[in-house]
């Protein structure tokens, strides 16, 4: 099993996660930004990966420290879980509807980090989460995984359906990627042998 567990403590934010990649949806998501916990309840379970995260920042300044700083423990967590990522199929793509609106994501956990996003959320606020800070997220995420991803919404009206169609096209899509192919065994899934 795939697994790993990180603990990172700044000045601004003390964070605790731990994740199995072949897990069962499982999650425990305490972040203090509850549409923020939400996202990521239903990443877990989309991406069947058991995930547990804890969080305390200084939300008293603004969103923006522990928003980004969970992004980067994801990030940490996935890229310590693959190891090596020896037999992983690497790519992985999701398009979703959710309802009105359509969102695709496509992610390359090729050890080079790019992030592409483009929510085409309109209002300061989904919930309680500041929405300008999901693309911090997901560049803290892309950074310290070595993902390349992007993220996209097509087209849609509901600010919450634009941001949980996005994250459920990321977990899908991760999944996919982190999978392992059982023709590839211990190869690196590039022609370079180095990720």
């Amino acid at each position: 099993m795939r697994s790993a567990a990180v603990e990172r403590n700044t000045r601004e934010t003390q964070i605790r996660g731990s994740l199995k990649i072949e897990g069962r949806g499982r999650y425990g998501i305490s972040t203090g930004v509850r549409f923020l916990d939400h996202m990521l309840e239903l990443f877990a379970k989309h991406g069947a990966f058991d995930l547990s995260l804890e969080a305390r920042g200084d939300l008293d300044v603004d969103q923006h420290h522990t928003v980004e700083d969970v992004g980067i423990v994801l990030g940490q967590l996935f890229a310590k879980a693959l190891g090596d990522r020896k037999g992983i199929n690497r790519a992985g793509y999701f398009v979703l509807p959710m309802d009105e609106t359509l969102a695709v994501v496509a992610v390359d956990l090729g050890g080079r980090p790019y992030l592409v996003y483009e929510d085409r959320v309109r209002t300061r606020l989904v919930g309680d989460l500041q929405a300008e800070l999901l693309e911090d997220f997901f560049h803290g995420f892309t950074t310290h995984a070595g993902a390349n991803l992007h993220a996209k919404v097509l087209y849609g009206r509901s600010s919450h359906h634009k941001v949980e169609a996005i994250f459920k096209c990321f977990a899908r899509a991760m999944r996919y990627a982190c999978s392992k192919d059982p023709r590839l065994k211990d190869q690196l899934p590039s022609t370079k042998g180095l990720l």
